[in-house]
């Protein structure tokens, strides 16, 4: 049987974050293509982390700057290595590519964690943001670097793949467009869905963890939801999460009809009785997994440019796209009202879903990618030259800096 070793930044947790929805969704994919596989991570588990166990994945525990790894991976022998994030290829790769040389490398983003860093500083600084300023980042250089050094990377965004090919000349065999893969959406699933005035109120739901989420609830209180509750005195803002820091918690308002709720074990059922999800997000990258979420549920949703980003091609948008924040309460209160307008919102999410996200076609181009690079592999080495150079000098630096600290760890 093949064998697929996955080396997580973290367990996975898919009933808290996108990420940890995406881990599970690629685990899924290797086991419909026949690999055993095995999941390892340096941290540690959580509450809300996926029982792999129940799912026939063997589970290990690996440190950081240790030889224990380079005997384990040089023993299990796996035909593929997917590393989640570049940091852990950074940390891992080099053990890899030379204790276990001829499995190939697959390089996980999630998303580019560089252009959301971007994003973020110049968000805080109040300054325009430009891709000048993701390409001279220097967490670009480190995670473009683990792009090249690994045989292929997984990218969730189309835009992320743009500019990796457009503005930085990455080749294009490197790289594979693989969005979140669900089922299509047909009759028998939608005609489940609670109908528009069976529905009410509005749903935000975000990761304490991830900044962009603390940023956008802040970003409702203040500025957006009193503008809507003033025209909606009676609906009332939702706010569904894990891991959300006291000043998010602090901003439960009953009488405001800005309710925090916290973590939601289902959040497909919340979803589903809600009329509208606002995500004012203005600052990450990647695809975000609660846009998907809601479309999936029949519900329309109201975000920014930077949220709706490499979700929808050409296509419609679920609801509406807009920046200026007065435009946005008008349009989350034109969309909760009128129901010619929430009922178009909400065809345009299936067909986005059917469209660009359909999980048997996204797995059959991944298990022909796998396969094709794996027949090919020492061709396609060859051919990435830089990759070549960056492992030359990669297996230089970091191992021996790795061994030092592990000698330093021994003394």
């Amino acid at each position: 049987m093949k064998k697929a070793f996955f080396i997580g930044y973290v367990w996975p947790e898919p009933s808290t974050t996108a990420a940890g929805h995406r881990m599970q969704q690629l685990l899924e994919a290797f086991q419909c293509f026949g690999y055993h596989i095995t999941f390892g991570s340096t941290a540690v588990k959580t509450e809300y982390s996926l029982d792999l166990d129940a799912l026939g994945i063997e589970c290990v525990s690996i440190a950081l700057n240790d030889s224990s790894f380079d005997d384990f991976i040089e023993t299990l022998k796996p035909d593929v290595v997917v590393f989640d994030r570049f940091m852990v290829e950074e940390q891992f790769g080099w053990r890899v590519a030379e204790f276990a040389p001829d499995a190939l490398r697959i390089l996980n983003t999630e998303d580019l964690h560089a252009l959301r860093k971007a994003r973020e500083e110049a968000h805080k600084k109040n300054l325009p943001f430009s891709l000048e300023l993701w390409k001279s980042h220097p967490m670009t250089l480190r995670e473009v670097a683990s792009i090249y050094r690994s045989d292929i990377t997984l990218l969730v965004s189309s835009y992320e793949m743009e500019i990796l090919e457009k503005e930085l000349s990455v080749p294009n065999n490197l790289l594979l467009h693989l969005p979140l893969l669900f089922d299509s959406l047909d009759d028998s699933i939608t005609a489940k869905w609670p109908k528009f005035e069976e529905r009410k109120d509005f749903v935000c739901i975000g990761n304490g963890k991830h900044a962009p989420n603390v940023d956008s609830i802040q970003l409702l209180k203040k500025e957006i939801w009193p503008k809507i509750r003033k025209q909606l005195p009676e609906a009332n803002l939702l706010v569904y999460g894990a891991y959300l820091p006291q000043q998010i918690e602090e901003m439960h308002h009953p009488n405001e009809g800005f309710q925090i709720m916290g973590w939601a074990e289902n959040i497909e059922s919340v979803l589903k009785n809600e009329r509208v999800m606002l995500a004012p997000l203005r600052f990450g990258a990647g695809i975000k997994g609660k846009l998907l979420d809601a479309m999936r549920s029949g519900t329309p949703s109201i975000t920014t440019s930077i949220g709706a980003e490499g979700m929808h091609d050409d296509l419609p948008w679920n609801g509406c796209v807009c920046n200026d924040w007065d435009a946005v309460a008008n349009d989350a209160v034109e969309l909760y009202q009128n129901s010619e307008k929430w009922h178009t919102a909400q065809e345009n999410g299936i067909a986005l879903i059917n469209s660009l996200f359909e999980k048997e076609t996204l797995r059959k181009v991944l298990n022909q990618k796998i396969d094709s690079t794996q027949q090919e592999l020492a061709v396609h080495r060859s051919q990435n030259f830089i990759g070549r150079m960056l492992q030359h000098h990669t297996q230089a630096s970091t191992k021996y800096m790795a061994k030092w600290i592990e000698a330093k760890n021994k003394r």
